[in-house]
């Protein structure tokens, strides 16, 4: 995670803790990433007719509103962000009768796999708090001379960053100095494929630092290990390569 994205999560978790409603009256909405929205509107719809057995007006009506107001905006919506997203509504107010009603929409920096909905006196953040947690990162790259696919996995989740095509023509079958024009063009197609693969590479992992516990590639045996000798990876993540 950039460090910029971690510290408008950490600024968002800290507001959203300090948040306590006086009764059972905050809502919590989870939506993982890709799913229909419209499956979220149906079933805040069906809470909203459910809330009206809340015994105590004041409640029921903070529940419904807060409800409603997560309708609006799920309506608007056909499908979830690509890393999925957090609804919060409620009132926090800590006086009895008094309005301090807040409406939070927040898309997280990492992708949500959890669908959830609750209504509870704090709003449930764990699943953000999670995404804090120091995991073990290690960069992935899995090179042939056609395409090449850069990821990461992250604890034991491996996450697809980039995949690239490479345009480098297949050998040929023609003979004498064609051939052997032919093959330095396809050499030289390659050097530059490698090349940009590094420079991606240093984009996605230089950042990290320390976090990343290393880099393994794969791929055909003498694709790999040209890689590692043409596509000039910067030495901070030249060093970081575990196996090949």
């Amino acid at each position: 995670m950039k460090e910029d994205k971690r510290y408008e999560l950490e600024e968002f978790l800290e507001r959203m803790k300090s948040y306590r409603a006086r009764h059972t009256e905050l809502i919590t909405v989870y939506v993982p990433t890709g799913m229909d929205v419209n499956l979220i509107t149906r079933q805040l719809e069906s809470e909203k007719s459910t809330a009206t057995n809340i015994k105590s007006t004041a409640t029921r009506k903070n529940v419904q509103d807060a409800l409603e107001s997560l309708i609006r905006i799920t309506k608007q919506m056909k499908q979830a962000p690509p890393n999925g997203l957090g609804l919060f509504a409620g009132n926090v107010s800590q006086i009895e009768g008094q309005n301090d009603f807040i409406v939070e929409v927040f898309e997280p920096p990492e992708e949500l796999n959890i669908r959830l909905y609750r209504c509870d006196q704090t709003f449930v953040l764990d699943p953000l708090d999670e995404m804090l947690e120091v995991k073990e990162l290690y960069g992935l790259l899995v090179v042939e001379k056609k395409e090449a696919t850069i990821g990461m996995l992250v604890g034991k989740k491996i996450k697809i960053l980039q995949k690239l095509d490479s345009m480098v023509p297949g050998k040929t079958n023609k003979g004498g100095q064609s051939a052997a024009r032919y093959g330095r063009i396809r050499e030289n197609m390659a050097k530059e494929f490698y090349r940009k693969i590094a420079e991606i590479m240093k984009q996605e992992f230089f950042h990290l630092g320390g976090n990343l516990k290393g880099i393994l590639v794969g791929g055909p045996g003498p694709t790999k290990e040209d890689f590692l000798k043409e596509g000039q990876l910067i030495t901070a993540l030249e060093n970081k390569v575990l196996a090949v």
